[in-house]
């Protein structure tokens, strides 16, 4: 008779350590928006988390490190509004309202983590293989499928997920100047013509 493995236990992380996390998570999301990651010292963050500097690099290792926990804490941000979030980006509004609020809200992500969105997609040549864009695919598929059940979805929900890359953000918002504000309208417009639903 085999006797049952037993699981080992994750220790619980104490609540300090917790609250230093999320305190360097945002110190490092604002500085890295404000500064960029290139011009934000490891030093800095600490300051501004209100932390020492080896609570920094023993909880993150290096500041690639920490952009990265930034991103990926920003991603299960964004997941969360869109599976259990009040409407429009979550459950409850038509399949339209939540394919524009999702685009906002993606637009959003970008202006304000572009920099680490564009080296997450460069660095991982598999971003399109990616976890995230996976979800961002499943979400948008659905909602076209509602609004659109006789189109190729497979092929339409990449017209609508391209202009939501940090490559094609980067270009059109910091090298061709533009505003957040066109690009939002753009990804509207485009939504309203593929869908058919103005």
């Amino acid at each position: 008779m085999e006797l049952p493995v037993v699981q080992p236990v994750t220790p619980k992380e104490r609540a300090d350590a917790v609250a230093n996390r999320q305190r360097i998570l945002d110190a490092a999301t604002r500085l890295f928006a404000e500064n960029g990651v290139g011009c934000t010292s490891m030093d800095a963050i600490a300051a501004a988390a209100g932390v020492g500097k080896g609570t920094v690099f023993r909880r993150f290792g290096d500041r690639a490190s920490l952009a990265l926990a930034v991103l990926d804490a920003s991603e299960t941000t964004l997941q969360e509004a869109m599976i259990r979030g009040p409407a429009p980006l979550g459950p409850g509004a038509p399949p339209r309202d939540r394919l524009l609020a999702f685009g906002d809200a993606m637009l959003d992500r970008l202006e304000e983590h572009h920099e680490i969105l564009l080296e997450a997609e460069i660095s991982h040549g598999s971003y399109l293989r990616s976890e995230p864009h996976a979800v961002h695919r499943t979400h948008t598929r659905h909602l076209l499928a509602q609004l659109r059940p006789d189109a190729d979805n497979e092929y339409l929900v990449d017209v609508l997920l391209a202009p939501l890359t940090a490559r094609v953000f980067t270009d059109q918002r910091h090298h061709r100047g533009l505003t957040l504000k066109q690009l939002k309208a753009g990804y509207a417009d485009t939504v309203c013509r593929l869908t058919r639903d103005c």
